[in-house]
């Protein structure tokens, strides 16, 4: 089992692709082109990110990671805050790795728990193809998922590993039915579907929007971050027509940040 430094040295190189911003309703504000470098130092013993936007360049060094930071075996992470407060800003990056390709999605909320804002990172290898899929369409989710799911925990306790399923059908209504099945549980949700949106409503304190995103991505975040009640933030990527990743970051009722899985699945 790798370190959590190996994980991270699994990003090493020059990403190329661009930081877009979107309102929580999907609209697109901005755009704009990035080049990010993470090179190692001291015979990998350091790690230096050099981010070029806009004009400007942001420079942090890395010695070891921790925190709200943790990182896959394949090199797919997240960083966010480790626990939710009252009055303040909270927000989480969930990053997927695939071969050549990154896909990053860091949502943000305000200080009163409404969700603001939505920034889509897309970066492929500087000297590699930059081939990207279309927005995602909730047709290509309907069906029936098999995956394998990875858990690992701020606390260093052992990952967790088992399998899941996830069916994606609309009803006679036009609704969408989600059944989701892991380690023995299976959670039955239903959503409003009003492009580029699926909005699960069945209970108004505690509405999660799904936004479908270019390049097959998807974020999944609530509404409304609220004290006293556990969350999720979620990203998917449709890596190719019958390959999809996820990666879920949970918080329990007291907000505090307590475990973060990676699936990886296929259409049936």
């Amino acid at each position: 089992m790798k370190s959590q430094w190996e994980c991270f040295l699994q990003n090493l190189g020059v990403w190329e692709g661009s930081f877009s911003n979107f309102s929580p309703q999907g609209i697109l504000l901005n755009d704009t082109p990035s080049r990010l470098s993470l090179e190692a130092l001291n015979n990998n013993q350091k790690v230096r990110l050099t981010l070029s936007r806009s004009g400007q360049d942001v420079i942090r060094e890395f010695s070891s990671v921790g925190g709200g930071l943790l990182f896959f075996e394949n090199g797919s992470f997240s960083e966010g805050l480790i626990q939710l407060g009252p009055f303040s800003e909270f927000g989480g990056e969930l990053a997927l790795v695939h071969e050549n390709r990154r896909l990053r999605v860091v949502q943000l909320f305000d200080k009163t728990g409404q969700l603001k804002e939505l920034i889509l990172v897309r970066e492929h290898l500087a000297g590699t193809p930059a081939a990207e899929r279309p927005t995602l369409q909730l047709d290509q989710l309907l069906g029936e998922w098999l995956g394998r799911a990875v858990t690992i925990y701020p606390d260093w306790r052992s990952p967790d590993t088992y399998s899941t399923i996830l069916k994606l059908q609309l009803d006679d209504a036009g609704r969408l039915i989600q059944t989701t099945s892991f380690a023995e549980r299976t959670i039955t949700s239903t959503a409003t579907i009003k492009d580029p949106i699926i909005l699960f409503d069945q209970d108004p304190q505690k509405q999660v929007q799904v936004l479908l995103l270019p390049d097959g991505a998807s974020a999944t975040s609530p509404l409304k971050v609220q004290l006293r009640q556990p969350l999720f933030l979620e990203v998917g990527w449709l890596i190719q027509a019958n390959l999809r990743q996820r990666m879920i970051r949970s918080y329990n009722e007291k907000g505090e940040w307590v475990s973060l899985t990676l699936v990886t699945e296929e259409k049936v």
